[in-house]
């Protein structure tokens, strides 16, 4: 199984890279929109959706972001603050920054097919569109997006084996601890200023440092939302992987639900930086 897993996540590694530096904006935009339509249909199961609804779903949510992208300018390269993506924005940081705490105290479901429909919406869009407008500003800006996750990840990992005793959500994720989630904080602050002195000089100084402290502590933490939200809904759904398109790894949701709450704010970042 270990031995799946690496290799999966090595060839999903070569694969993304590979795309990230080599396609142009048009093909990148498209493969953002590929993988927005292959978690759609993952989504569709979890909300328990017809297999006709899912194929709908997943083929209208491709053809919203390469429409939206490309009114939005994501397909030329000389876009780097994009018009009209703002507002999905905005609607995502407010839907996982208000609304899901309390979807995750009092466990709602997706009671509807619309209700489905208009979560996953928010849910996946955004960060699709995120992913093309970030490595339009910089493939290197997106790399380190996506990068503070993955540190995430593997320092509540292993600070959860070796540190954790009490349980962060167990009704959702048993396995996550508070000393899980501590051990991802330290790991994407010191990350996140390890990339951000390293590439802007000026940052050095101890205000920029004191206030990027709290605003990485923050990114990890609706990172974890994200995690969580995805967890609940395949308790929901009973399902233990939200799909099997990825050996040793489960679903395209599996690997993303940390990146559907925090690269629409990377990207809302990205724009109030580079307006």
């Amino acid at each position: 199984m270990l031995k799946t897993r690496v290799l999966t996540a090595l060839a999903l590694a070569a694969g993304l890279l590979a795309a990230m530096f080599l396609l142009p904006p048009l093909g990148w935009l498209v493969f953002a929109a590929l993988i927005c339509g292959g978690a759609a249909w993952e989504w569709g199961g979890l909300a328990q959706f017809s297999s006709g609804q899912r194929a709908v779903f997943a083929v209208l949510m491709v053809a919203a972001c390469v429409i939206v992208g490309a009114r939005s300018g994501l397909a030329s390269e000389f876009t780097v603050g994009p018009a009209g993506i703002w507002p999905l924005y905005v609607t995502s940081a407010l839907f996982w920054l208000v609304v899901v705490p309390f979807w995750l105290v009092r466990k709602w479901r997706l009671s509807s097919v619309a209700a489905a429909v208009v979560v996953g919406l928010i849910v996946l869009l955004p960060p699709a569109l995120a992913l093309a407008h970030l490595r339009l500003v910089d493939p290197w800006v997106l790399l380190a997006a996506m990068g503070a996750i993955f540190v995430s990840d593997i320092a509540a990992y292993f600070t959860g084996r070796a540190f954790g005793r009490r349980k962060l959500a167990p009704s959702i994720s048993p396995g996550k601890t508070w000393e899980g989630a501590g051990g991802a904080v330290a790991g994407v602050v010191l990350f996140g200023l390890a990339v951000i002195i390293a590439s802007t000089p000026s940052a050095r100084a101890a205000g920029p440092i004191a206030l990027l402290v709290p605003l990485l502590a923050a990114f990890t933490a609706v990172g974890i939302f994200g995690d969580l939200f995805e967890s609940l809904l395949k308790r929901q759904a009973g399902l233990k992987d939200s799909g099997t398109i990825l050996p040793g790894h489960g679903g395209i949701l599996d690997r993303i639900d940390s990146l559907t709450s925090t690269l629409p704010l990377a990207g809302l970042a990205a724009l109030w930086l580079t307006r």
